[in-house]
């Protein structure tokens, strides 16, 4: 069969599809790479087919555009409602999901993200290819609303393949039912009103599919899965850095405890910056008997007035090379870093921001007992962090728990294992134009 995956033009969102689309090349399958103009050069690095869509994204541009307005949002807070507290996707509380909030949320997350993430030029290249192409599955990242457009205007089944927590199944499900308890005049939903056009134009109608897809791929572990009334596939983390050279340190073991310590690839792609400060972070780790891998660019870097001794300072390491060797990682909390740390038994510090689920997601791996963090890291003292790396790295129930989460992790199926079931629910939903 002919598969199409759809990612969106950011490196830390292609590389977990990596691993499932060659599983679906290798047992026989036709796959293509739809992304951006800007990503093609990293798709094809994969060995896979790229599809340039929409217009190229300059990342130069984008990064001064995002660092303008978080300099205007500090600027305006006080004066006018902070937009942060408008697309809170990971509020779970049901005191807090009041129809007001609900209904709000969804107004600004499509007008601000949704809309923007599926804008109509690559939305229209993405269906001409669709249409001439015709896959018989389109895989599309969760917040890439065009893959299901695509998919309906050709009637290929399509399914998401998560990037950390389904924030948008679960806000979904709280939201339709609360439209349910509104009378019938009172039930706006902008998401609809946005795609439901956009899908009549290739001749389909909006569904809920067009949302979550017909059926999920899901490669967290089960238990931090939240309840969402919908099919999931679990699918084991693989984890893929891109191009990659293991360097010579660290193909030789490591003389005493190793900590990586990063800030993963979205500080860099997406938040147009360091979030925290890197000076105090390198305070914190200075005093640790440990040897300390920094994975830091030279933007990164910049202003850092010194290295401390016992860390070594790199552009970048293959994540999963580096952290099967190490006894603790320090990071940000995004989904790559996490899932690979969970992968190798590696207990976690987390100094989480608000971006997406990491919040969320930091807060269940201290639950499990194999993480530590802090809810507000910009102003978590040096001491403070060095304190809970001390704790992971000397407390032996974080490396106990981490080992029984990997060994989880391990039992679940690896992407070409879930290959013939994909196979079979692609037969099942495929030729479905309106869901």
């Amino acid at each position: 069969m002919r598969v199409l995956f759809v990612t969106l033009p950011f490196k830390a969102h292609l590389y977990p599809r990596v691993p499932l689309a060659w599983a679906l090349r290798a047992a026989g399958h036709e796959v293509r790479v739809a992304g951006h103009p800007d990503l093609v050069e990293e798709i094809t690095s994969t060995g896979l087919t790229a599809v340039p869509v929409g217009e190229a994204l300059d990342q130069g541009d984008r990064m001064a555009e995002i660092r303008e307005y978080q300099e205007a949002e500090k600027a305006a807070k006080g004066e006018v409602p902070d937009p942060e507290a408008l697309m809170r996707m990971d509020e779970l509380r049901p005191r807090e999901l009041t129809p007001d909030f609900l209904q709000g949320l969804f107004t600004v997350m499509t007008t601000v993200v949704f809309q923007r993430l599926s804008e109509p030029r690559m939305t229209d290249d993405l269906v001409a290819f669709a249409r001439q192409w015709r896959p018989h599955l389109v895989v599309w990242d969760p917040l890439s609303f065009a893959g299901a457009v695509a998919a309906r205007s050709c009637g290929a089944a399509h399914a998401r393949l998560m990037y950390g927590l389904d924030l948008i199944g679960r806000m979904r499900q709280s939201y339709r039912e609360s439209l349910a308890r509104r009378p019938p005049e009172l039930r706006e939903d902008p998401v609809a009103e946005w795609l439901d056009p956009v899908l009549r134009r290739y001749g389909c109608e909006f569904g809920e599919d067009v949302l979550l897809g017909q059926w999920t791929i899901d490669p967290g572990p089960p238990e931090m899965r939240l309840e969402v009334d919908h099919q999931y596939v679990p699918v084991r983390h693989v984890s893929y850095n891109g191009r990659a050279t293991v360097a010579g340190w660290l193909r030789e073991p490591p003389k005493r405890r190793r900590v990586c310590l990063t800030l993963g690839l979205s500080h860099r792609e997406v938040l147009g910056g360091n979030q925290l400060s890197i000076n105090g972070l390198l305070e914190a780790v200075a005093d640790v008997d440990a040897e300390v891998v920094a994975t830091l660019n030279a933007d990164q870097m910049a202003g850092v007035s010194s290295v401390p001794d016992n860390v070594r300072v790199v552009d970048f390491a293959p994540m999963n090379e580096l952290l099967a060797t190490c006894s603790a990682v320090m990071h940000q909390g995004g989904t790559g870093t996490s899932q690979t740390a969970l992968a190798h038994g590696v207990p976690q510090v987390i100094l989480p921001g608000e971006l997406w689920d990491t919040m969320l997601k930091a807060e269940w791996l201290e639950r499990a007992g194999v993480a530590l963090h802090t809810p507000a890291p910009e102003s978590a003292t040096a001491g403070q962090l060095r304190a809970m790396l001390l704790r992971v790295l000397d407390e032996p129930s974080f490396a106990r728990n981490a080992g029984r989460l990997r060994t989880e992790m391990l039992g679940m199926p690896a992407p070409a294992d879930i290959v013939p079931l994909l196979e079979r629910l692609t037969v099942e939903h495929h030729g479905s134009r309106n869901g």
